[in-house]
């Protein structure tokens, strides 16, 4: 259950699977010596939605086996879900379970395959909420409870199994982009309830508020975020009319937004991942179909390729994304 690629052939064995290398190699215009790059990094992919119905599976994919695994899976089943990592777990926040939004979260241990569901709830049931991890604790941005969205911020300690409320975005937004860079918390996009937002704001943690920054140049909700080369990546997602391939990259250190190329594919809710130092865009929809196939970026050449596909169409919609070192996983 690997990556494959058009024709259903695997792609590479476990042993020779090759990536772009990792920039430190010698180079010219017409040609580039690769490196084996050092498979460290596994990720997982909980919940989400298949054929309309929240789903509970858990799987795991293997950059060094180049595999896809089944794991225990969610206590409920959970569309939309919030999933992040932190302290070595990963926790499965709010969601929706068919009917309506849940507010309960649950902690995986992935050295023991378990999941356990006594973690302190959310202050309220709300779906496509931002998820991040900082200074060891989890943040839960945002979100739709249902019927609007939200600009409710809320901060969870594991050490106390608590959430405390902090100072909330000056936005609503549901389905938001998030990253965290230098000790900021940075919030992009999403959906105020009614259409798609550009607008961009960070958190300081240290002085409780949000400030204004530089707007993105696209509209956009359900954009794959991530970063990448100390610089944060907004991908696809979806604007008031259709789904999205356009991407683009913002530097904390001119403060401006800068154009990528667009991605071969257009993709709402996919996943982006800086996977062992190279970017990878994973499934999402099309506006017509989920997609299992994966594009794979080059920095250097500002160029995407596809990279195989998934043998099955695992976060094609609202499920939740975490990439863990490989010492922290089965």
């Amino acid at each position: 259950m690997g990556l494959y690629n058009e024709q259903g052939e695997a792609v590479g064995a476990p042993k020779s699977i090759e990536l772009p290398q990792d920039k430190h190699v010698t180079q010219s215009a017409h040609c580039r010596t690769l490196q084996k790059p050092q498979y460290t990094d596994v990720l997982f992919v909980a919940g989400g939605w298949s054929l309309d119905e929240p789903t509970s599976r858990l799987e795991r994919f293997s950059s060094q086996a180049n595999e896809w695994k089944a794991m225990a899976p969610l206590s409920r089943r959970r569309g939309d879900v919030g999933v992040c990592g932190v302290g070595g777990f990963i926790y499965a926040v709010g969601g929706h379970d068919g009917i309506s939004c849940v507010r309960n979260v649950e902690r995986y241990d992935p050295k023991t395959d378990t999941w356990n569901s006594d973690v302190a709830p959310l202050s309220s049931a709300r779906s496509r909420v931002g998820l991040a991890a900082m200074d060891e604790c989890l943040f839960a941005l945002g979100g739709c409870d249902g019927t609007t969205s939200t600009n409710i911020v809320e901060r969870y300690d594991p050490k106390m199994n608590m959430w405390f409320k902090v100072a909330p975005m000056n936005y609503r937004r549901a389905g938001a982009a998030v990253a965290v860079l230098a000790g900021f918390l940075y919030v992009m996009g999403g959906s105020d309830g009614e259409s798609p937002l550009n607008t961009v704001e960070r958190y300081s943690p240290t002085e409780d508020n949000w400030t204004t920054c530089p707007a993105m140049g696209s509209w956009r909700e359900n954009a794959g975020c991530t970063v990448f080369q100390d610089k944060i990546y907004v991908a696809g997602g979806r604007d008031d009319i259709h789904e999205l391939s356009t991407v683009e990259r913002f530097d904390i250190k001119t403060f401006r937004w800068s154009p990528v190329m667009p991605m071969k594919s257009k993709r709402n809710q996919a996943a982006l991942v800086a996977l062992n130092g190279f970017l990878l865009a994973v499934g999402g929809n099309d506006g017509i179909t989920d997609l299992n196939t994966v594009e794979i970026y080059d920095y250097e050449t500002n160029t995407w390729r596809h990279f195989g596909s998934m043998k099955f169409k695992h976060p094609g919609g609202g499920a939740g994304v975490v990439k863990m070192e490989q010492r922290d996983a089965l």
